[in-house]
């Protein structure tokens, strides 16, 4: 289909990945219980851009850049993990009544759902590697295959990241009356995103 050479595979393997918990989803959770539905349209935006790079980067051949250098991928890696941890640590450590971590302006959640996405190692080997395994050399077809791969990206990100924002809204509204409860979430999600970074650091 489209020079794709097992479309139904390439749909299940990025609907398997977008429910595979990471530092996506987190972004997603945060800011919409931060700047509600706004907040997480412009993260889901932000992922769904990011996704985008990352594809189209793995289009113009980055991959065998970052096969022939190792050096170079571990370099995004670690500035991944760090990215991840400071903003974990900003979390775990903001006091109550302190400026929110994510600024309740939409293109502030957009610019970090983007740049998670972008520094997220996993996401990259997704695309570096992952992604080419779907493309038939045979039936290639250019700039439509490609196009046709990226719009089902977009197509699927989406709706699975709209009804991430919706339920995460419709919980918050029940969540924000107990402020206790909301800095107890705050610090459980610094957690995992210092998690996420040290994971990213030690990951080969």
């Amino acid at each position: 289909m489209f020079g794709i050479a097992d479309y139904g595979a390439f749909v299940v393997a990025f609907i398997i990945l977008l429910f595979i918990p990471g530092p996506g989803n987190l972004a997603i959770i945060t800011s919409t219980t931060k700047g509600g539905l706004k907040g997480g349209l412009a993260a889901t935006l932000g992922l769904m851009a990011g996704d985008q790079v990352l594809m189209w980067l793995a289009v113009a051949g980055v991959a065998a850049v970052l096969a022939a250098y190792p050096t170079a991928f571990r370099a995004v890696q670690w500035l991944g993990a760090g990215y991840l941890a400071w903003l974990g640590f900003k979390m775990l450590t903001a006091k109550p009544g302190a400026a929110p971590i994510l600024h309740i302006k939409p293109h502030h959640y957009f610019q970090q759902a983007l740049t998670i996405t972008v520094l997220n190692p996993k996401a990259i080997v997704f695309y570096m590697a992952f992604f080419p395994l779907f493309i038939d050399p045979a039936q290639h077809q250019g700039v439509l295959t490609f196009g046709v791969m990226a719009v089902t990206v977009a197509v699927l990100a989406f709706i699975y990241c709209f009804a991430v924002v919706l339920l995460t809204h419709f919980l918050a509204e029940r969540l924000r009356a107990n402020p206790r409860i909301s800095r107890t979430m705050q610090k459980l999600a610094g957690l995992f995103l210092i998690g996420f970074g040290i994971k990213l650091a030690l990951s080969r």
